[in-house]
C-alpha cells in the first residue's frame, strides 16, 4: 500500500510517474532520500516520507518554483487566485510577463507549468496544451500547492550539479541509510526539445564516473535509456534490468486519474541499474 501517494504538482516531460510501481520494487530501506534529478520529482511525492529528503535539479526556475510551494503556499495561491486558463493568458506569462521577484518568478513557471503541452518549459517548445476534460484546473491549483507544501516541510531543495549533491552526501558520512533515486535526461534523446538546462555527453560520463567513484558508499538506483552507451558506461554496476511499462499520452498529458477518455497508448522502455543487491528483508514498504 502506497502511503502519503500523491502526484507530483508539476507535468514534466520524461516523468516517471508510470513507472512508480515498478520503481517501488527496487526501493530498499533508507532514511535519507536524495534525487539529484528532481524534475517533477514524481516519485518523491508518491512514496511514504522518510525522515531526511533531499531534492535537487539545475533547473533554478523549477526549484525557486518547489521552494515557493514550501514555504510561502498562501502568497503563491493568493498571486494565483481568479486565474483562468486561456490560450491569451498562457502567451501573456509566456511573453509579457516579466517576474520582478521570486514569488512572482514561481507563479509564472506554476501557470505556464500548469497550462503547456506535457509541461514542457522550454521557451521553443512551450506551448498551449491545457483542456478542461484533462487538465487540473485553476481552482483547484490552491489545494494542489497546499498538499505540495505540506508533503515539502523540511525537506532541502537546491539548484546544483549533481556532482556536487553526491559529494556532499558522501562527506556527511550519513551515507550508510542514504538511497538516491537517479532520473538523469535520456542518453540519445533529442532532450533540448523539453530541458531548459542541456545534459552533454560528457556530463552523462561525468554521472557514471562519480557513481563508480564512490558506489561503496552510496546505494543507488539509476533509471536510464536502453542504449549500448548506457549500458557500457555502466558495466561495473551490481545489476542492470530491462523494464517496460504502459502509459497514455492525452493531449494535454496530465496525471489526471480517471478520465473516460482514453488517449494514445505507449510504452515506456528502460533500464533500471542498480549498485545493491535486493534482499527481501531490504525492501521498503511504501
Amino acid at each position: 500500500m502506497l502511503h502519503h501517494e500523491m502526484n507530483s504538482p508539476f507535468r514534466y516531460a520524461g516523468g516517471k510517474f508510470y513507472a512508480r510501481k515498478l520503481i517501488f520494487e527496487y526501493i530498499p530501506k533508507h532514511s535519507y532520500y536524495v534525487e539529484p534529478f528532481a524534475g517533477g520529482a514524481s516519485i518523491f511525492f508518491a512514496k511514504t516520507k522518510v525522515s531526511k529528503n533531499w531534492l535537487n535539479d539545475m533547473d533554478k526556475d523549477l526549484m525557486n518554483c518547489f521552494i515557493t510551494i514550501r514555504d510561502n503556499p498562501e502568497k503563491l495561491i493568493e498571486m494565483l487566485n481568479g486565474e483562468e486558463a486561456t490560450k491569451e493568458r498562457h502567451n501573456f506569462y509566456k511573453n509579457g510577463f516579466i517576474p520582478q521577484d521570486s514569488l512572482e518568478s514561481a507563479a509564472r513557471w506554476y501557470y505556464l507549468n500548469r497550462t503547456s503541452y506535457s509541461g514542457i518549459m522550454n521557451t521553443k517548445n512551450c506551448y498551449w496544451g491545457y483542456g478542461d476534460k484533462y487538465s487540473m484546473r485553476p481552482e483547484n491549483w490552491g489545494g494542489n500547492i497546499r498538499r505540495t507544501s505540506k508533503k515539502l516541510q523540511e525537506v532541502k531543495l537546491t539548484a546544483l550539479d549533481f556532482e556536487e549533491v553526491i559529494e556532499s552526501l558522501v562527506s556527511e558520512k550519513s551515507t550508510n541509510e542514504v538511497f538516491l533515486f537517479i532520473d538523469p535526461p535520456y542518453f540519445s534523446a533529442d532532450q533540448d526539445k523539453f530541458y531548459t538546462h542541456t545534459f552533454t555527453k560528457d556530463d552523462h560520463i561525468r554521472l557514471s564516473e562519480i557513481l563508480k567513484k564512490y558506489s561503496n558508499h552510496i546505494r543507488f538506483l539509476l533509471t536510464y535509456d536502453n542504449t549500448d552507451e548506457v549500458r557500457s558506461l555502466y558495466d561495473w554496476a551490481h545489476a542492470i534490468h530491462n523494464k517496460e511499462w504502459n502509459y497514455t499520452i492525452n493531449r494535454t498529458d496530465d496525471q489526471k486519474n480517471g478520465t473516460k477518455k482514453k488517449g494514445t497508448r505507449y510504452k515506456g522502455k528502460e533500464i533500471f541499474i542498480l549498485n545493491y543487491e535486493m534482499l527481501l528483508e531490504q525492501l521498503t514498504l511504501l
